[in-house]
Order: C-alpha cells, then sequence, then structure tokens
C-alpha cells in the first residue's frame, strides 16, 4: 500500500507551485525495492556544464521509501544500494542538492539516516482509531468532549461528502481563514490547485462541513488511503461562532466516519513553529491525548563540487543553517 504522499497524482498538484516537475525513482534489487519521488527544479544560476538542478519533496510528507524487502536483515544493505544508485542518477542528471520532508507515520527518516542528513523538526499530532472502542473518549480531553456535545445541543450539524464534485464553497471558506490569520502567499491555492485536486485524487478525498442554522460555518478537507486519513485543509467563516465550535464537531464527525471504515490513524500534522507551547499543536493535541509522531527532515548535496560553485556564485555560506544555502541567498 502506497500512502498518499507517495502517490505521483499527489506531487504534481504542486509541480506549477513550487516550479519544477514531478519526477520518480525507483531502485529494483534482489533484496527489495525503494520508491522516491519528487519535484525536480532548476537551479536560476548559470554555471559551466548547466543547467542545475535540485529535488524537493513537496507540501506534506515523502521521501524514499521501501516498497518491498525480501529480508529484513538486509535493509542497511538495500538502503546503501539505494544510496549509491541515486548518487549515480543525481550526477548524471546535474542534480545537486536535495531537501526530504520524510513521513512520519512510516518512519522512513529512519530507514534512510545513512544517506541523508536527517534533523528532526518537531512533533505531530494525530488520533489513534486502532485499538481503542471508544476514541472520542479516550483520546479527546474531556473539555473537548464537552464542547463538543453542547455544539450539538445547540443545534450545530455535520455533512460529510466523499469524493465532492465541486469545492468552490471550501476553497472561499479556506482562502478567507487563511487570509484571517495572515498566512503566507504559498497557502493561497487558486482555481486551478483546488480543480486539479479534484479530478487527481477525488476518490480519496473527504469533505467534512459543520453547519449551523442552514449555513456552512466550518469546513475540512481530508485524504483517505488505506488506514490513514490525513487532515490536508480546514477553515471557518468569519464572524463570532466560537462558541459554536465547529472545529470540535468536524473533528468528531471525521473520527466516527473513519471509524466505521476501519481507519488505523487519523493524521492532523503539527504547529507552526516546532516548540511544545506553539498554539496550534496545543490546540490539536486536544483531539489526541495519546498520540504523537515524530517528523524529520533530510538534506543532500549529491554534488559538492558544483554546490560549493553555487554558493560562492551568490555569496552564500553552508554555515547559515539554511539548506540549499545558494537558494536562501
Amino acid at each position: 500500500m502506497k500512502d498518499l504522499f507517495f502517490v505521483k497524482d499527489y506531487v504534481a498538484l504542486y509541480e506549477e507551485i513550487e516550479g519544477g516537475n514531478c519526477e520518480v525513482f525507483e531502485f529494483t534489487h534482489p533484496i527489495g525495492t525503494v520508491y522516491h519521488q519528487f519535484i525536480k527544479r532548476e537551479i536560476p544560476i548559470s554555471l559551466e556544464g548547466g543547467p542545475y538542478f535540485d529535488l524537493l519533496t513537496p507540501y506534506g510528507y515523502g521521501g524514499p521509501v521501501i516498497t518491498e524487502l525480501k529480508d529484513t536483515t538486509k535493509k542497511d544493505e538495500l538502503v546503501t544500494l539505494f544510496c549509491q544508485a541515486f548518487q549515480e542518477y543525481c550526477l548524471e542528471h546535474n542534480i545537486v542538492t536535495e531537501f526530504v520532508r520524510f513521513h512520519p507515520l512510516v518512519d522512513n527518516a529512519q530507514d534512510f539516516d545513512s544517506c541523508y542528513n536527517v534533523l528532526f523538526r518537531r512533533h505531530t499530532t494525530g488520533i489513534t482509531l486502532k485499538g481503542f472502542e471508544d476514541p472520542i473518549q479516550e483520546e479527546f480531553s474531556s473539555s473537548t468532549r464537552k464542547r463538543i456535545r453542547k455544539a450539538l445541543r445547540d443545534g450545530v450539524t455535520y455533512r460529510i461528502t466523499e469524493n465532492p464534485s465541486n469545492l468552490d464553497e471550501f476553497q472561499d471558506i479556506y482562502l478567507t481563514t487563511m487570509k484571517r490569520v495572515g498566512a503566507s502567499d504559498f497557502y493561497l491555492f487558486d482555481d486551478a490547485y483546488f480543480s486539479k485536486m479534484i479530478e487527481n485524487l477525488g476518490e480519496q478525498m473527504v469533505l467534512v462541513e459543520a453547519i449551523y442554522d442552514s449555513q456552512v460555518i466550518g469546513a475540512e478537507l481530508h485524504f483517505h488511503t488505506g488506514p490513514y486519513v490525513h487532515t490536508h485543509l480546514s477553515g471557518t467563516i468569519d464572524g463570532d461562532i466560537n462558541h459554536l465550535s465547529p472545529v470540535y464537531v468536524m473533528t468528531y464527525a471525521i473520527v466516527l466516519w473513519a471509524q466505521e471504515r476501519g481507519v488505523e490513524y487519523i493524521h492532523s500534522g503539527g504547529g507552526v513553529n516546532p516548540g511544545p507551547d506553539d498554539s496550534l499543536y496545543v490546540f490539536k493535541k486536544k483531539f489526541g491525548k495519546n498520540t504523537e509522531f515524530d517528523y524529520y527532515v533530510g538534506n543532500k548535496v549529491w554534488n559538492e563540487e558544483i554546490y560549493e560553485k553555487l554558493n560562492e556564485a551568490t555569496n552564500a555560506t553552508s554555515e547559515s543553517g539554511l539548506f540549499p544555502a545558494y537558494r536562501w541567498s
């Protein structure tokens, strides 16, 4: 089973946004198979022998993942062979660097830490359904359960739409929310993004809406693949609706929906900043007292000689801690 983030149709959503093309490198060996997809971007710096390129994981998660392993005692050997083969691929295709956002639920950061410079970024949150007879009782805080009961009593309802054919209202609510919270332009996705999402991933999409007095007051878009549900985008309308707790009701709704379908985990993502006091992280933990995942990123210089030349050309320094340095000069 490939999770959503290891499906090419997902990565394709971000080709235009990231200014590159989705490509796949699949390494097959008698020991096993490694699948790796990424966005390949041309580096806008003129050097002899160019053009040169760098790779990155688009918004979300990804990185190389072991899709088949015939002998579990040879995992390290498979990773070493993959790394050697991918090094050759990168040199052949003028690829200089790579930035990876590893997948918190499949632990591929641990699998490939001998190949990449792996760094812990933050904890992410989620809700465990597997093993809990009543995950709402087990995972939600008591104050969260109380708010949900009150909202339902006050007349807030919810609607769940699988494979939605239209996201116009959701898009309006989402963009309104992003502008209200001062999100960067990256998160202000355009019409083409939402249309392509329906076209590429419609069968995996689940739209949850909170409704009060016949009006949609909140909406969340989730992706469902096998044992996982990933919360992708969400928003609420402008106005004094905090007392109606739309996010609480929508989270309650997706848990009930997912539990009926044998989902094991709902992954909610992390906060804005890495610390445990981040307000978004603290809020999300109200729905997952027992669940937490480790999110790692990774970087790799596949061509040291050209990397140094790119840094020299841009007066960048690797000591800044930003990667790749030439894109942050």
